[in-house]
């Protein structure tokens, strides 16, 4: 009579906690995964000025230090001071590091472990029509569409094209990916990988223009293979007095100028800036 009578209340009261406890665990493996994903990641990525490292030599006093990575690639480390690791992986650096320690008769078997906690060498800027626009961290094999997604993706203001512009041997060159043309199987030879210091320009979204007898004159974006008809439903459509009759377009030609393009239909595809005029019925 006891057990059952002790089993339900208890259950009835902890149950909220345990849930509640499980959220939180949730939580906490979620941010060591991201941790260890990004410490990962950062040891694989080579070493340069900026970075902020921490330092553990065990066996010595197993107390970290923290340092920065001077401009000429230098660390220091205790014992040794000033260490050059500009270029090298992680790895690389533990390893110098134990050798010299050796070399030098402070420790037979030193045991050195180096975590990047900052990394300022490695990075990309990605500005535009982004959600998340600024510098983020280089990983090893990121391409053009990995970075704009890292930014927090494509703002609804934003196009097709990305304009990646990086420096080769002292000259700046641009290169443009297709979004658009990568997700409609495209070649994916085209989604650039990038390398530091890139510069990814995610450009607006192309729009046209619409006035007259539409319900909502204005600009609007333009997306690939819009056409009249299209245009004059995204202005809310023919007032009581329009007709699709008659309808116009002024482009711009090379030199900037507008120009009145002839043999309009229904179908006729529109180019960025287009100004499409729709006229009043007189019947």
């Amino acid at each position: 009579m006891f057990a059952p009578r002790c089993q339900t209340p208890v259950f009835i009261k902890l149950k909220p906690d345990w849930t509640c406890s499980m959220q939180k665990i949730l939580f906490l493996f979620l941010a060591l995964c991201l941790f260890v994903a990004k410490a990962a990641s950062a040891g694989d990525l080579p070493l340069g000025p900026g970075d902020i490292v921490r330092i553990t030599i065990y066996g010595d006093t197993n107390q970290p230090t923290d340092t920065r990575i001077t401009d000429s690639g230098d660390v220091t480390v205790p014992m040794i001071g000033p260490v050059q690791v500009g270029g090298l992986s992680t790895p690389e650096a533990e390893r110098k590091v134990a050798q010299l320690l050796r070399d030098k008769g402070y420790m037979k078997d030193p045991q050195v472990n180096i975590l990047v906690t900052t990394v300022n060498s490695q990075l990309v800027s990605v500005i535009g029509q982004v959600n998340k626009p600024g510098r983020i961290v280089l990983d090893n094999g990121r391409t053009v569409t990995d970075m704009v997604a890292s930014a927090g993706g494509v703002t609804p203001d934003g196009g097709d094209l990305v304009t990646l512009i990086r420096n080769e041997n002292g000259n700046s060159v641009k290169y443009q990916i297709d979004l658009y043309e990568l997700s409609h199987g495209g070649d994916p030879q085209k989604n650039l990988r990038v390398k530091k210091d890139d510069v990814i320009i995610v450009e607006r979204a192309s729009r046209f223009f619409i006035y007259g007898e539409v319900q909502h004159p204005g600009a609007f974006r333009l997306d690939r293979g819009t056409n009249v008809l299209q245009a004059v439903a995204l202005g809310g459509g023919l007032t009581d007095k329009g007709t699709m009759r008659g309808l116009e377009i002024k482009r711009k030609d090379a030199d900037g100028k507008l120009q009145k393009i002839k043999d309009i239909n229904e179908e006729t595809v529109l180019l960025p800036d287009d100004i499409v005029y729709v006229k009043e019925s007189w019947f």
